[in-house]
C-alpha cells in the first residue's frame, strides 16, 4: 500500500486508529450485552459507553509502547483503554479470546472496503455504458489472434465490459455477504465462557451475521473466495486495459488515452503518446491478484486455530482492497475520457480490400449448391491474393473475375455480400440483453 497507488477513503478503513475504533465497539458491545444477561454490571458497560461517547483521541503510539512490552496487540488495547476508562474495565473481555475481536473487526473492515468497491464499480458501470450507447453503431474491426476477423462495433465492445464488470459486480455483493461475518465464541469456539447470544448481539450492533462455527477463528474459506473475487475483478479490469492499449498502437490508431495538456509521453521522443494509464492498470492487476493464493493458503490452518494467516492477512487486506479501489477510480477515468476515431476504425476496416466479408461468400456459395470445403476453396484463394498483396487487390473484383464463383454468384449478388451493414443487425438484440 503505497501513496501513489491509494485513495483516501480506502486508506482510512485500514488505519490503526480505525481499527482499534472497531476494536472497542466489539468489546463495548459485547460488554453491553453481558450487562443485560447479568453477567457483568450495567456500569461496567455504561462506563465504556460514557467515556466512548467523550469521542477521545486513539493513542496509537501509546498502544504500541504497551505492545513492544506485553508482545500482543489486542491485550496491549485492553490495558491502554483500561487507563483510560478506570476500575469498570476490568469486565471487558469477559470470556472472548484475541480472535473474537481480531477476526470480527476485520470482518467489519472488509465489509466497509467492499461497500467503497461496490460504489467504485457502479461509477465504473456508469461510464462504460455512457460510452457504449455514444458507439453502439460506430463501426469498428473485430479482430480475432490479432487479426481481422468480421466487423463488429466499439459499441459491442464496451457494452462486452459492461456485462463482464456487471457479473463481477455480482460475485462482489456475494463474497461481501460472505466475509461480514462475526465470531464471539471464546476460545475453540464452543462458547464455553461466553453466551452465544452475545454474538448474536454484537453481529447485529455491527451489520455481520453470525459464524455457524467458528472454531476460535472464522473458517479462512470465506476469506478466500473474498480475495479471489477481487482477483477476478482485477483481471477484467486488465482485459478492457489491455485492449485499449491495442487500440493505441501506431498501426491501429483506433482510440487512445486522453492526452492532457502539457502531458509529456518521453523524455526522450516528443512525438509519444502511451497508454501509460492502461499499462499501469495492467500492473496494478497482477498486484491484485498476488493476493488470490496467500488468501487460498490460509485456508488450512492447525486444529482449532493458529495465526500463519494473520500476517498474510496484514499485507492483503489493505494493499489488495486500497489497490484495487485505486485501479477501479483509474479505469473509470479512461473510459470516461477516451478518444475515439471513428475514421481510422473506418480506415482499418477496408484496409485489406474486403477481406473481411469472406464468410458472407463462403455461406452463399454453399446456400448456392457448393459443398462447404469447395466453397471454402473458392474463396481462400482469391482472399490469399488479397492477403498477399497487402490489401492493394479488392476481394470483390477477383471473385468477378472468377467464373468459378460467378457461375454461382452474378456479379450483383456479390456486390450485395459486401454491404457492411449488414453485420449489424443485431446489435440490438445485444444491447438489450446486456442493459435490459
Amino acid at each position: 500500500m503505497i501513496p501513489r497507488y491509494s485513495r483516501p477513503d480506502m486508506v482510512a478503513i485500514w488505519e490503526p486508529e480505525s481499527r482499534f475504533r472497531i476494536w472497542f465497539e466489539i468489546e463495548a458491545h459485547a460488554t453491553q450485552k453481558l450487562a443485560d444477561l447479568g453477567v457483568v454490571p450495567q456500569s461496567a458497560a455504561k462506563a465504556l459507553w460514557d467515556w466512548w461517547a467523550t469521542n477521545p483521541a486513539i493513542d496509537v503510539a501509546a498502544i504500541d509502547a504497551i505492545e513492544a512490552v506485553t508482545k500482543h496487540d489486542v491485550i496491549a488495547f485492553l490495558d491502554w483503554v483500561a487507563a483510560q476508562v478506570g476500575p469498570e474495565a476490568r469486565f471487558m473481555h469477559q470470556g472472548m479470546t484475541s480472535s473474537d475481536v481480531l477476526d470480527t473487526c476485520l470482518a467489519v473492515q472488509l465489509a466497509r472496503a467492499s461497500d467503497i468497491l461496490l460504489a467504485d464499480m457502479d461509477t465504473l458501470l456508469a461510464a462504460i455504458k455512457r460510452r457504449a450507447l455514444e458507439h453502439k453503431f460506430t463501426p469498428t474491426m473485430g479482430r480475432s489472434h490479432g487479426i481481422h476477423a468480421e466487423p463488429t462495433t466499439f459499441g459491442v465492445k464496451l457494452a462486452q465490459a459492461y456485462a463482464e464488470f456487471d457479473r463481477c459486480r455480482t460475485r462482489l455483493v456475494a463474497a461481501r455477504a460472505d466475509i461480514a461475518t462475526c465470531a464471539i465464541s471464546g476460545a475453540v469456539g464452543t462458547f464455553a465462557n461466553i453466551d452465544p447470544r452475545v454474538e448474536d448481539y454484537v453481529a447485529e450492533q455491527l451489520g455481520l451475521s453470525v459464524e455457524p462455527v467458528s472454531t476460535q477463528v472464522i473458517p479462512r474459506d470465506r476469506h478466500a473466495m473474498f480475495f479471489a473475487t477481487l482477483g477476478v475483478i482485477a483481471s477484467s479490469i486488465e482485459r478492457l486495459a489491455t485492449e485499449i492499449r491495442h487500440l493505441q498502437r501506431t498501426e491501429v490508431l483506433e482510440a487512445e488515452e486522453y492526452f492532457s495538456p502539457g502531458q509529456k509521453g518521453s523524455s526522450a521522443m516528443p512525438h509519444k503518446r502511451n497508454p501509460v494509464l492502461t499499462e499501469n492498470l495492467t500492473g496494478l492487476a497482477r498486484m491484485v491478484r498476488s493476493a488470490v493464493t496467500p488468501a487460498l493458503e490460509n485456508v488450512a490452518l492447525w486444529h482449532e486455530r493458529d495465526i500463519s494467516h494473520s500476517s498474510v492477512e496484514r499485507y492483503i487486506g489493505p494493499d489488495a482492497t486500497v489497490t484495487l479501489d485505486f485501479a477501479l477510480a483509474r479505469l473509470t477515468g479512461v473510459v470516461d475520457k477516451l478518444l475515439v476515431y471513428p475514421a481510422r476504425m473506418e480506415k482499418n476496416l477496408n484496409r485489406m480490400g474486403g477481406l473481411i466479408h469472406s464468410q458472407r461468400i463462403l455461406l452463399a456459395l454453399t446456400q448456392a449448391g457448393l459443398t462447404r470445403d469447395d466453397s471454402y476453396r473458392l474463396v481462400q484463394r482469391n482472399a490469399m491474393k488479397v492477403w498477399e498483396a497487402d490489401g492493394a487487390l479488392n476481394l470483390l473484383d477477383l471473385l468477378k473475375a472468377d467464373p468459378d464463383v460467378t457461375a454461382r454468384l452474378p456479379d450483383a449478388e456479390l456486390e450485395k455480400l459486401f454491404d457492411l451493414g449488414y453485420h449489424f443487425k443485431h446489435v440490438d438484440t445485444i444491447f438489450a440483453r446486456v442493459f435490459g
